[in-house]
């Protein structure tokens, strides 16, 4: 990289500036690269159809967003070194490498039994070897085995740079206004306490609209019930397709999806064959696009079927109740669906789908957000707040769904 540092422009925060080309060299990676080709929000565009963000850009933005919260916590005579700093910047850089096509829908299908965070270690620990063992102190800080526990923090907890991000870009790309949070506001509130990250007092509504931001967000967005539809409809789809690839059954797919649906791959994949890494790091959504056009004219009439409906929008619906659905009425739309196709009711088991969804948006428990007084005593916002909603936010909620294909 020459003297000249680069910049990118970015929708949300405007330029962001590549400090070095230590970083830069990080962002030109193909793993890094691979994030263009992954939609931040899944399958959410079938709600919000501009909704079409990469995580490329969130991981930018959340780098944006990391040098602003160092610029500040040094503003405030903390000593952060430039080392420190750099490989803060490249560790959030890849907190989201291990990402699977769709974000979070493949990450129980495809792959078993191995978050994507893991995943994310597995492919630092490579580049790490690539790049003669330059990313020791970010992968510590990812791990958080490094002594300044505050850098973790900003990485991964209640107010890392990384909710700090998707919050606003989320908003930004869906046009839902609730979470566009005042993200330089609580940055610029951010201090240090016994090595841990704490807001100054005065910020205390900077961090309630957080959380009630948050809150909406995952109802309005993340979990709105259109998304979660379309999600249980891939999901079943790639279950069917895995089912037949288990009978012998030869499908269409690029070379990486091929390995995912004709082998098991699980925690122990990824440790201990070499073909599991290789694969899913040319594994992108463009992959599982390609294959359900082709899908779509499947002789089998289950997979055929499912994948034209996701293609053409023809999605689940979705009932949602406050207790479990009888089993009685799953089974009356398994035979429904059996008699209407000609199929079994193993096979018509795949047009349906039934769960539970539920998020509790804050807990004390959960690495607790810290208010600063001015005479240095501590309260967590919950207890230093005077909103009511904030103890509604430590409340688990939870509804159960029942979807099941459109006749």
């Amino acid at each position: 990289m020459d003297n000249k540092r680069k910049i990118i422009n970015d929708p949300v925060f405007g330029f962001i500036t590549i400090p070095n080309g230590f970083i830069y060299n990080i962002i030109r990676h193909p793993y890094f690269q691979r994030l263009t080709r992954i939609r931040q929000l899944g399958l959410t565009h079938y709600v919000y159809p501009a909704a079409q963000n990469s995580r490329m850009s969130h991981s930018l933005g959340a780098m944006y967003l990391m040098n602003e919260a160092i610029t500040h916590l040094r503003s405030k005579g903390h000593n952060i070194t430039s080392d420190e700093e750099q490989a803060a910047l490249a560790c959030i850089l890849m907190h989201d490498l291990g990402h699977g096509p769709f974000s979070h829908v493949l990450e129980d299908t495809l792959v078993q039994n191995i978050p994507h965070e893991e995943i994310s270690l597995l492919l630092m620990n490579r580049m790490n070897v690539e790049m003669n063992g330059t990313l020791g102190l970010a992968i510590a800080i990812f791990k958080d085995e490094y002594p300044k526990k505050f850098l973790h923090q900003l990485v991964s907890g209640q107010l890392d740079v990384d909710r700090l991000d998707y919050l606003r870009r989320d908003s930004f790309f869906t046009g839902v206004t609730e979470g566009n949070i005042g993200s330089a506001r609580i940055i610029k509130m951010l201090n240090l306490k016994d090595d841990r990250l704490v807001v100054e007092a005065k910020g205390i509504y900077s961090i309630e609209n957080f959380l009630m931001a948050r809150r909406l967000m995952y109802w309005q967005v993340y979990l709105h019930k259109t998304s979660i539809a379309a999600e249980k409809m891939l999901i079943n789809i790639l279950k069917r397709a895995q089912e037949l690839a288990s009978q012998g059954v030869e499908l269409f797919a690029a070379p990486a999806l091929h390995y995912f649906l004709y082998n098991p791959v699980d925690r122990h994949a990824f440790l201990n064959d070499v073909r599991a890494l290789d694969n899913f790091v040319e594994l992108d959504d463009n992959d599982i696009w390609s294959a359900l056009k082709v899908w779509a004219k499947h002789p089998d009439k289950v997979l055929s079927l499912m994948s034209k409906c996701l293609i053409n929008r023809n999605l689940f619906k979705i009932e949602i109740e406050q207790k479990p659905f009888e089993e009685t009425y799953k089974e009356e739309k398994k035979r429904h669906f059996a008699e209407k196709y000609g199929i079994s009711l193993p096979e018509a088991a795949y047009l349906i789908s039934s769960d539970e969804i539920s998020t509790n948006m804050y807990s004390e428990a959960d690495d607790s957000i810290a208010i600063l007084y001015k005479d240095g005593t501590i309260k967590d916002i919950a207890e230093a707040s005077d909103m009511l909603n904030i103890q509604l936010l430590s409340k688990k909620i939870k509804k159960y769904y029942f979807c099941y294909l459109r006749d």
